[in-house]
């Protein structure tokens, strides 16, 4: 394989990855908005959705595995196709997670909110933010974002225990609302994930700049 054409199958798999980062961002945006407006449909979207994703990982990491095979790359070439396999691998999840929150949706679909949803939201927006913003520092190749956005990572983390804080509190006082209680304490959790497989994403933008790996989850 020449290396003009090894340069156009990069970009196909880059284009890929960057598609497949744009649904994951829907699917968290989709999936939080069905649990607030208690809306099913959306939330069957973001269920269904779900294949294209994983099948766009398929196709990226038997595409990185192909030219790796074909082209046995050192350097910088295996650094971006080792970064691709490992970025996927979280989009994946994240797009899981998203699917959790959806299904969250569908099983408190029957009952009112024991308390108005207020930091979930907030915590999404943060999370949101922060998918979209590696994604974006990982086109640019940019470390210093990479490491600002890994930051972020604590606000989220703060907002995790008071929505626990809270809802333990809800649970202690009405335990009634256990069931639905537990369900969105998940919710949170779910989120919370997403920001770590961020901040993984953040560690291999700085791995494929620098060749070295650094611990963001200090």
């Amino acid at each position: 394989m020449t290396r003009h054409a090894f340069e156009e199958q990069l970009d196909v798999l880059h284009r890929s990855l960057m598609s497949m980062g744009t649904l994951v961002e829907e699917a968290i945006h989709k999936a939080i908005k069905s649990l607030v407006e208690r809306d099913v449909e959306l939330a069957q979207q973001v269920i269904e959705h779900d294949t294209m994703i994983n099948e766009l990982e398929h196709d990226i990491e038997s595409g990185c595995f192909r030219l790796i095979a074909l082209q046995q790359p050192v350097g910088s070439d295996l650094r971006r196709l080792g970064t691709m396999l490992k970025l996927v691998t979280d989009l994946e999840r994240m797009g899981d997670h998203a699917v959790a929150i959806a299904k969250t949706t569908r099983r408190l679909m029957a009952e009112p909110y024991v308390k108005p949803l207020i930091d979930i939201p907030l915590m999404a927006d943060h999370v949101k933010a922060m998918v979209r913003d590696c994604l974006n520092a990982y086109i640019a190749r940019d470390k210093e974002a990479a490491e600002e956005i890994a930051l972020r990572d604590d606000a989220v983390d703060k907002l995790f225990s008071t929505i626990f804080r809270d809802l333990i509190d809800v649970m202690s006082s009405n335990k009634q609302s256990i069931n639905q209680g537990t369900h969105l304490l998940l919710v949170a959790q779910y989120l919370e994930r997403i920001a770590d497989h961020v901040t993984n994403i953040c560690e291999w933008i700085i791995y494929l700049n620098t060749g070295k790996m650094t611990d963001l989850n200090k």
